[in-house]
């Protein structure tokens, strides 16, 4: 008997339903010579932290390839592809030397760009050094992370300066977190607030504050360039509405609110508590990787824990699979959600519904960037050297409630609160602050009940 998943469902119809499609190419594979690959392989990625660069190689697999990445004794950062150009030995075996690393199995040298600056066995008028030249990649150190450019040459880009990153009395702690699953399902929980309220603060335990456990209303939008996404939460929390959105583009970057919100009081425009690329090791295999951000306005109880941030680790609850079995079974958090949807989700097993509306938002955006349908330049830096303007916040509004208000009204709130946020577009830094502060204001009285 063929029984379609698309029938009316039927008690114990496992037998029926055991195959599984192959995943979603297109957006799933990210090695050399795939589209998706290809698109991510023309901006920066980081690949590492700072703090592993010691004086001893560090091997790493980005997109597929097998790198290494090293810091000479001059300081310069080198990513060279792994494997030595001479016998194939590895180069996470070199001694790195004054000036780039030196394979350990016949002595070859090769500078941070590739260069073969010497062939020690060779007779000394060999010119064998001169007609070669081992892979590299460029790459740069920023904050505490180490950023390579993979793609063509000639079309690299300049390093792109978030709006974020320049705010006064913020510490940026870099860290990086490892899933043994693709990348997609790990990228996709930014735009997906419904597993915020349900994971996170109702199904086990709250596991960030009870402000979470209030159910929000779900809105999501692309941004006026067309080039990423955010979604916008609204939820009342007392006599405050708290308006919510995190903020992604093209192709694997983003930002979060704050981890810890309370709405306890009046806040507007709140900033991130995290930067973060969601970078393919391959494609079963995925580091996040980014910087969290500890400030006054994201964690003014001070709950935030920098110690706990680093390679393989970030400071707050199911972010890795670092506890037991059954610890992560009791309480799963977003490692578990994530991973255990298989090693590549298989979209045509999926039912989407309603909360999963950012989900296949974000997706149609990576399949028009994918094939070619637009033009990705959402991490191009400005002509005017000024930073990007990022929209992820989180704005708290003292709006009383109303005896018939509903969920239309608080999306309105949403929506509202946003296009305030944007209006502040036409603004640079403390003017596109006041701005949007002006403009918050006027939300709040349009929403305002006369007493």
């Amino acid at each position: 008997m063929d029984v379609s998943r698309k029938t009316a469902p039927r008690p114990y119809s496992g037998y029926y339903l055991r195959d599984v499609p192959e995943p979603d190419a297109e957006l799933t594979r990210t090695g050399p010579g795939t589209p998706m690959g290809e698109l991510m392989r023309r901006f920066w990625q980081p690949v590492c932290l700072s703090s592993e660069l010691t004086d001893l190689p560090h091997a790493i697999r980005v997109l597929g390839e097998d790198l290494v990445a090293f810091r000479d004794k001059r300081g310069e950062i080198g990513v060279l592809l792994r494997h030595c150009s001479h016998r194939g030995t590895s180069l996470e075996y070199g001694i790195v030397s004054e000036r780039g690393i030196r394979c350990c199995y016949h002595g070859w040298l090769f500078d941070i760009d590739g260069t073969v600056l010497e062939t020690p066995g060779e007779p000394p008028d060999s010119g064998m050094k001169d007609t070669l030249r081992h892979g590299a990649y460029p790459a740069r150190e920023y904050r505490g992370l180490v950023f390579a450019y993979m793609g063509p040459p000639d079309e690299q880009l300049e390093f792109p300066i978030l709006d974020t990153y320049g705010k006064p009395d913020n510490e940026m702690v870099p860290y990086s977190v490892w899933h043994p699953c693709n990348w997609l399902q790990v990228k996709e929980n930014f735009v997906d607030p419904a597993h915020a309220y349900f994971l996170h603060s109702t199904i086990t335990t709250v596991q960030f504050s009870n402000a979470w456990a209030e159910m929000p209303t779900f809105d999501w939008d692309e941004t006026p360039d067309r080039q990423g996404m955010y979604y916008i939460t609204a939820r009342r929390v007392d006599g405050r509405v708290w308006v919510r959105s995190n903020h992604i583009w093209l192709p694997n970057v983003g930002q979060v609110g704050a981890l810890l919100e309370k709405a306890e009081k009046e806040k507007f425009f709140n900033r991130v508590s995290i930067t973060r690329w969601t970078v393919p090791i391959d494609d079963m295999h995925t580091w996040i990787i980014g910087w969290r951000h500890f400030n006054k306005d994201v964690d003014p109880f001070d709950e935030g824990r920098r110690d706990e941030c680093g390679p393989g680790s970030v400071d707050f609850e199911g972010q890795t699979g670092n506890r037991s079995y059954e610890e992560r079974q009791r309480v799963p958090g977003d490692w578990d959600a994530q991973v255990s949807q298989r090693e590549i989700a298989v979209h045509a097993l999926e039912h989407l519904g309603y909360t999963d509306g950012g989900v296949a938002m974000w997706r149609r955006l990576l399949r028009r960037a994918v094939r070619g349908e637009m033009e990705v330049t959402a991490q191009r830096s400005r002509a005017d050297g000024d930073p990007l303007h990022t929209y992820t916040h989180d704005t708290v509004l003292e709006i009383a409630e109303t005896p018939d208000e509903d969920a239309r009204r608080l999306k309105a709130v949403g929506r509202d609160v946003l296009e305030a946020i944007l209006s502040g577009d036409a603004y640079e830094g403390e003017a596109r602050r006041s701005h949007i502060r002006k403009a918050l204001g006027e939300v709040k009285a349009k929403y305002g009940v006369p007493a």
